[in-house]
């Protein structure tokens, strides 16, 4: 029979032992140690049965058990402290807090998705995995954040293999009342509601939960409610499951809807308004129009127009592009974002000037389709990429909409993410450190005496965490072929797989092609070789999911899946669906090795290699995203790019053999403490190491550690947003809202004149004094530019002189900059700009003059997208 109804029923605690209602509610229990060993502690069956959620499992233990539970004076005791040390953490001053007044009160950050624990099963990838570290380490350091996301009623699906190995999904459907969620209420006890106008008449509504991920709460809108109809109850049925309209509405409700639930908030919790706004990627765009509509409200008390509201949003908002190929970048029907619009969706906001801000109005865009990332970028006066390479790519991505501009002058920056260490390192690094050299965190300083500690204990720990993930594959491994049909009869040989003591390589990430799961198979005896290889044999744990609509990346996963049932090498590599952080919670510990061979640069930044990193692994990696700036020759290989124009199949031949090379003359016989016999090079004889213990590999190891585990933290990352632009968007944005946005207002207007008259602007003539027929190196030569501005003046402008070495083609390079002053002016809104420059070089040399647009709140020179060069 089947419940017509069904709700859950929270466990009622005795009051001695009540801090445990309070300890499952905050997720921080999911990164603090002693709080998720507390639960494992009172019943380690039930606390495995419940998934390690402690929600669940408080609501498995029977009255019985609670008064035994609080009669335990011990325990008692241990509940108390660990709920109080939970108050004090809460509400302590933290890093944050030392910066005083000269920071944002609070900071809104929106993300369509979100990893924080199995859980709470609301990511699918990278992008929710990096919000979700982002959150723990805001709340780490005290950064007053707000998240606002979705809460998919079925999350991301479960994926399974059928018996050929072709991916299945399933969509489990989520009870939000069994998840460490609370509703959000209006004073009256009724459920908040969030609502937007939808075309013919509709409407979509949404409550809004609310999970405590330490000290940032986290907003999730929920599209599931009486009151809706069907189409829009679906709203947020499943992450990115949909596509057209109904991707459209979810992140029209993640933008304009995710302001609304702050505006609630706020009210009814006294939370500080957010002064800086981070928009994480495209998807969330949306929420600085619906900032715009409430600044040009006609019922507000000073209503706006466009081009102020434009201004004063734009100044406080933060927008980081985390995709490097524009494949990635969600697009929309121009008519699509028109009808919506034309429905209300944001009243006194003129739908062409929204059409606007998303279209690709640049080289190579499609004049029909409206482009999300576009839209966040114009409506953010700060950008950033997420490594280092990752901002050299964006900027040559985006270059379109800044025109006339040098690439690297585009305005997006970048900020390398990070990897929120307490969440990812595993309990027996935590308790080896604070053995040691009483430091739990890899962040501090003390983390460097790593070196000091004997190699054999070293090498006993990896050995440990590498026969913890044995033990899990096996497990998991098990019960995936019992999903595929297998008997139990059939299934003897999994209790062997894998062994402890085999060198061990983990690869695991989602399924896109540009990712390449099936390098590996590029010469499959080969690999074959390398696994059963008689001295320096290898094993491979691999897992991902491929999107459902990816037929691609799902024949990608069935073919090495179908390699890893050969029972000749079955032993020593597997594939186990269904990647989430539960399984990471042992994979990332339990290899040796994390392989990554992306398409050089099409890795963002790609943090999984951080995770293995700050648990001693070594990363052996395509030196892109966050590996091309942090590779050091000591902590890992990097594998050769074949970067001379060779076809996709030679690529991936030249970068598959120099894959196979590495493994097999230099990362096997290392951890296997071979090393090069005298006089032979890097492949040739090697012997063991007297005492077997692999010292060459164990001195990386504990490099990688001591260096490279505080270069990825999250906490690293965080200070860099909080002071790169955290702190700059928040000065910003109070400046233009000062004195009823007066300066917010006469910007706007400036910038409308600028616009209005930049057609006008151009560079007559340029001529220079001072050359000799045979200049050196320390010659001056006076550069004049005769410009005209038409009825802009010169304030309004910056004129400069570029100089540099010239190429055959005029083009130049290592360029500097100098301002020219006025020094005529010429009449008609014509005026003579001169100054000096040195030469600084021999060979080539060569200067240009262009003239930009200039004014104290611009935070960049390519800004407004305006310049004229001569």
């Amino acid at each position: 029979m089947k419940a017509i109804r069904r709700f859950t029923v929270r466990t009622v605690l005795p009051e001695s032992i009540a801090p445990l209602g309070k300890l499952a509610g905050n997720l921080r229990w999911s990164w603090h140690l002693p709080t998720s060993r507390l639960f494992e502690d009172i019943d380690p069956a039930a606390w495995a049965a419940s998934g390690h959620d402690p929600v669940s499992f408080l609501g498995s233990v029977t009255r019985e058990q609670l008064r035994q539970l609080a009669a335990d004076k011990q325990l008692v005791q241990r509940i108390q402290d660990l709920g109080a040390d939970l108050d004090n953490y809460l509400s302590e001053p933290r890093w944050y807090q030392s910066l005083g007044d000269d920071a944002p009160r609070s900071i809104a950050y929106f993300s369509p998705e979100y990893g924080i624990s199995a859980v709470l099963p609301q990511y699918s990838g990278g992008l929710g995995i990096l919000a979700g570290d982002h959150l723990k380490s805001a709340s780490d350091l005290g950064v007053p954040l707000i998240g606002v996301g979705l809460l998919y009623q079925a999350g991301y699906f479960k994926q399974s293999l059928s018996r050929d190995a072709w991916q299945q999904e399933t969509y489990p459907v989520l009870d939000p009342d069994g998840l460490p969620l609370t509703l959000l209420r209006e004073e009256d006890g009724s459920a908040a509601k969030v609502v937007l106008p939808l075309p013919n008449g509709r409407q979509l509504s949404a409550h809004i939960w609310r999970a405590d991920v330490g000290r940032v709460p986290l907003l999730l809108l929920d599209s599931n409610v009486a009151g809706n109809d069907e189409a829009a109850r679906n709203v947020t049925d499943r992450l990115y499951g949909g596509g057209g309209d109904q991707r459209l509405q979810q992140e029209l409700l993640l933008g304009m809807g995710g302001v609304k639930a702050l505006r609630i908030f706020e009210r009814l919790t006294g939370t500080p308004a957010p002064e800086v706004f981070h928009t994480n990627e495209g998807h969330a765009g949306f929420l600085g129009i619906e900032r715009i509509r409430e600044l040009m409200d006609p019922s507000s008390e000073s209503p706006m127009s466009w081009e102020e509201a434009l201004t004063a949003g734009r100044a406080s908002t933060v927008f980081t592009t985390h995709t490097p190929v524009p494949a990635g970048i969600d697009r929309f029907d121009c008519t699509q974002i028109e009808h919506f619009f034309n429905a209300g969706l944001a009243h006194s906001v003129p739908t062409d000037k929204v059409l606007a801000l998303g279209a690709e109005n640049y080289a190579d865009g499609d004049p029909a389709k409206f482009n999300m990332a576009v839209m966040g970028l114009r409506l953010a006066q700060r950008a950033n990429g997420v490594a280092k390479l990752h901002g050299e790519v964006s900027r040559g991505m985006f270059s379109g909409l800044w025109p006339g501009f040098d690439t690297r002058e585009v305005p997006i920056t970048s900020v390398t993410n990070g990897v929120h260490v307490p969440s990812w390192v595993d309990p027996q690094i935590v308790d080896f450190a604070r053995k040691n050299f009483g430091a739990e965190s890899i962040l501090d300083p003390k983390w460097s005496r790593v070196y000091d500690v004997a190699d054999p204990e070293i090498w006993a720990l990896r050995r440990s965490l590498r026969s913890n993930l044995v033990a899990d594959v096996r497990r998991r491994l098990r019960a995936s072929w019992k999903t595929r049909g297998a008997a139990d009869a059939e299934l003897a040989w999994t209790d062997s797989v894998l062994d402890p003591d085999v060198l061990t390589i983990g690869f695991a990430r989602r399924v896109p092609t540009y990712k390449r799961l099936t390098l590996m198979l590029r010469d499959p005896a080969r690999l074959k070789a390398l696994l059963l290889h008689a001295e320096h044999p290898i094993q491979l744990v691999i897992a991902g999911k491929s999107h459902p609509a990816d037929e691609q990346g799902k024949r990608m996963i069935q073919d090495l899946v179908r390699f890893t049932d050969d029972p000749a090498v079955r032993h020593r590599i597997v594939f186990l669906p269904n990647y989430d952080i539960a399984m990471a919670r042992t994979l990332f510990p339990g290899c040796d090795v994390w392989l990554n061979n992306p398409l050089r640069p099409l890795e963002a930044c790609g943090t999984s290699g951080m995770k293995s990193a700050i648990n001693g692994g070594l990363n052996l990696s395509v030196l892109d995203g966050w590996w091309d700036e942090m590779y050091d020759g000591d902590n890992g290989w990097a594998i050769p790019t074949a970067d001379n124009g060779a076809s996709a199949d030679e690529r991936d031949d030249i970068e598959a053999a120099a894959l196979y090379d590495l493994l097999e003359t230099q990362v096997g016989p290392r951890f296997y403490g071979s090393v090069p016999a005298m006089g032979a090079g890097a492949a040739g004889p090697s012997e063991p190491s007297p005492d077997r213990i692999p010292h060459q590999w164990i001195a990386m190891i504990k490099h990688t550690m001591a260096t490279l585990g505080p270069a990825v933290s999250a906490e690293r990352m965080l200070q860099d947003y909080v002071g790169q632009l955290y702190q700059p968007a928040w000065r910003a944005g109070r400046d233009a809202v000062a004195d009823s946005y007066a300066l917010a207002k006469r910007t706007a207007a400036w910038r409308s004149r600028i616009q209005g008259g930049w057609s006008a602007v151009q560079v007559e003539h340029v001529d220079s004094v001072g050359v000799t027929e045979d200049p050196q190196i320390g010659d001056s030569l006076t550069v004049n530019a005769y410009v005209a501005l038409g009825n802009l003046d010169p304030d309004d402008v910056a004129v400069e002189v570029a100089f540099g070495r010239a190429s055959d083609n005029d083009e130049l390079d290592s360029v500097a900059l100098e301002d020219l002053g006025v020094a005529e002016n010429l009449g008609s809104g014509r005026y003579l700009f001169t100054g000096g420059i040195t030469i600084d070089h021999s060979g080539s040399f060569g200067y240009t003059v262009r003239v930009l647009p200039r004014h104290s709140t611009l935070v960049s020179k390519a800004e407004l997208g305006l310049v004229v060069n001569a």
